[in-house]
């Protein structure tokens, strides 16, 4: 082989092979390529999981609202709202136009206004309290259920058209943070079947019938 071959051949060698810089340019475009697919699946999984926690937390406002507008609408009266929670006469089950324990639903928002849920008592204890009884009852010494609605939010309020036994329209306010944003939400509700008739007018008591 000539010699002017040999150089030939060295020559193409060289011009197929890459040199250092370009070795260098290469790494540094996929090392960008592979950051920004890195920042994309981050941002990617940081959205997912912002819409879960504010999709859980909106399927909570939408069955707490649920369950006290139906309590609300049906029941027959809201007796008085002791210490921080909320007391309603459901319904009058028996009839006899007396308040059974049984008959008793308490909406919650706890001592620091940070939670929303209910609290029902058994439907085996038919004993009868008055409307004085309710704003120092407490459901202690029941075999209560509690029915948790929002177990995180802040500021719960309750607000009256009047104050009870006489209110006939009942709204709940309170904050909840969602994807770190604070937002404000309010339960509006009003009675159907409200028994104002069944109170004394002198007194705010029940009275057995219409009379």
């Amino acid at each position: 082989m000539t010699q002017e071959a040999r150089y030939a051949m060295q020559d193409t060698r060289y011009k197929s092979g890459l040199t250092l810089v370009e070795l260098l340019v290469a790494l540094v475009v996929a090392s960008i390529v592979l950051t920004a697919v890195a920042t994309l699946a981050f941002a990617l999984g940081t959205a997912n999981d912002a819409t879960d926690d504010t999709s859980y937390k909106q399927a909570q406002v939408r069955f707490a609202t649920l369950r006290i507008s139906e309590l609300v609408r049906h029941c027959k009266l809201i007796c008085g709202a002791p210490g921080s929670d909320l007391a309603i006469w459901r319904a009058d089950d028996n009839g006899d136009g007396q308040i059974n324990i049984n008959e008793l639903v308490y909406v919650e928002r706890g001592a620091n206004a940070d939670y929303l849920g209910l609290c029902e008592f058994p439907s085996s204890d038919t004993s009868q309290v008055n409307l004085s009884e309710i704003k120092t009852l407490w459901p202690t010494g029941y075999d209560v259920t509690y029915v948790a609605l929002i177990p995180q939010c802040s500021d719960v309020e309750f607000l009256f058209d009047v104050l009870p036994p006489r209110t006939r329209l009942l709204s709940i306010s309170f904050d909840l943070v969602e994807n770190d944003i604070v937002r404000q939400y309010q339960i509006n509700a009003a009675i159907g079947s409200w028994a104002g008739n069944l109170l004394n007018d002198a007194t705010d008591t029940l009275v057995s019938d219409d009379d």
